[in-house]
């Protein structure tokens, strides 16, 4: 009998056992985290802006401290470059007994005489007041001294006339006077044209000239200028060197500055000063690089303020965004993608403050410079840290939002919201 047979119950397709495997769960590009977070940024964007300005202020004063640190230094070193670092300085010390020193009327010569010696200027302390006119109180003497000076003292000392002219053979002699630039600003004795007498010692003397700042004999500045012969003459005609300028050879400055001592004073070696100029220059420069770590820690502290608030920002947007993070949970999002949503929301927002500091702190860089005459120096490497400085900044203050966003329960989330 063929066919199914009678009674025979009646045969079903067999079900399928294995079931259906779940589709993969797309993680999210780098890309789309970035579009998602700096979306998140335009929720509040007056708060974004807040949060970002205390960033934004820590890495303006970081960037403008250390750019402008680095065009002082710039400035000075142009200047040092243009002045030369081999000038010294020749002066009396304190002898043995405590008293003042002097220095021998023939140490001029003699230290002129030393081979690596390329000029010897002297200037001679003269007792005598100066005043604006005769009718000034002789008790105002405004705090500027007379000196006597070699002729060729403004080479070297790498001096320069700011109106008039220096003493020549012929004014030397008589009651001529150069003012540095502190000392004529003191007496208010402006342009020279037709003749502009000082009084020294109630005598008129005739300002032939003014120097402009002496960067390595700074206190020629506050000085009145004569020539030593009418000094001899009107004054004291024994008038001993208070002070010998010395520019020696570039190559062989160590070596001069060992000797100068022995060749101005034989007798008494150690009774003479020498000293560079120059030097006090770098411990200016060194002064203000610790008045720049200072200015630095305020800066620091400006951006572990900014920080914290992004911090507190980030902490209330998980608050109000605990329904966004529920529905993205319930979609299928990892708790990855949710902490890396708000981790990179927190370092879009740190690195928005860094660029503005940045870009606010060249430009305060260079117009304080310009305002300065110093040299015009882009501070790349104060840009860089300073946004390096906002990445990690950013980075640390929101791994603390980013994990309690992760931990968000979605059914939590959804229920509370």
């Amino acid at each position: 009998m063929t066919g199914t047979e009678v009674g025979a119950p009646p045969v079903r397709p067999a079900r399928r056992s294995a079931r259906r495997a779940p589709a993969a769960v797309r993680r999210m590009s780098a890309g789309d985290r970035l579009r998602l977070g700096a979306r998140g940024l335009t929720v509040r964007k007056g708060r974004t802006a807040l949060s970002a300005l205390g960033v934004a202020i820590g890495i303006t004063a970081l960037v403008g401290v250390l750019g402008l640190s680095e065009s002082s230094r710039a400035d000075l070193q142009a200047q040092l470059d243009a002045l030369g670092t081999n000038l010294l300085t020749v002066a009396p010390g304190q002898g043995l007994l405590g008293d003042d020193a002097t220095l021998p009327d023939e140490s001029v010569a003699m230290i002129a005489r030393v081979p690596t010696v390329e000029s010897a200027a002297a200037v001679r302390q003269v007792d005598a007041t100066v005043r604006r006119n005769d009718r000034v109180p002789t008790s105002e003497t405004s705090g500027i001294e007379v000196v006597a000076a070699d002729l060729d003292l403004p080479a070297t000392v790498a001096a320069t006339v700011r109106e008039g002219r220096w003493l020549d053979a012929a004014t030397a002699r008589y009651p001529a006077v150069v003012l540095g630039s502190t000392a004529a600003r003191r007496l208010a004795v402006g342009p020279l044209d037709g003749g502009v007498d000082v009084w020294i010692d109630g005598r008129p003397w005739t300002v032939v000239g003014i120097l402009d700042p002496v960067v390595l004999a700074s206190e020629l500045d506050e000085a009145a200028i004569v020539g030593t012969p009418v000094a001899d003459a009107l004054f004291d005609g024994d008038l001993p060197p208070s002070g010998v300028y010395v520019r020696v050879d570039p190559d062989q400055v160590a070596a001069t500055r060992t000797v100068l001592g022995r060749t101005a004073n034989p007798a008494a070696p150690e009774e003479v000063r020498v000293s560079r100029p120059s030097d006090a220059l770098a411990a200016q420069d060194a002064a203000t690089r610790s008045f720049t770590l200072l200015a630095l820690g305020l800066g620091s502290v400006a951006l572990l303020v900014g920080g914290v608030g992004i911090a507190n920002v980030m902490v209330v947007s998980v608050l109000e965004r605990r329904r966004e993070i529920g529905v993205r949970r319930a979609l299928g999002a990892t708790r990855g993608s949710i902490g890396g949503q708000f981790l990179v929301e927190s370092v879009l927002l740190s690195l928005l403050g860094g660029l503005a500091g940045a870009l606010l702190g060249v430009a305060l860089t260079w117009a304080f410079a310009a305002v300065q005459g110093w040299a015009l120096i882009v501070p790349w490497r104060p840009v860089g840290a300073g946004l390096a400085c906002s990445l990690v900044i950013g980075s640390l203050v929101g791994l603390y939002p980013a994990m309690r966003a992760a931990r968000v329960p979605p059914t939590e989330a959804l229920r509370t919201a």
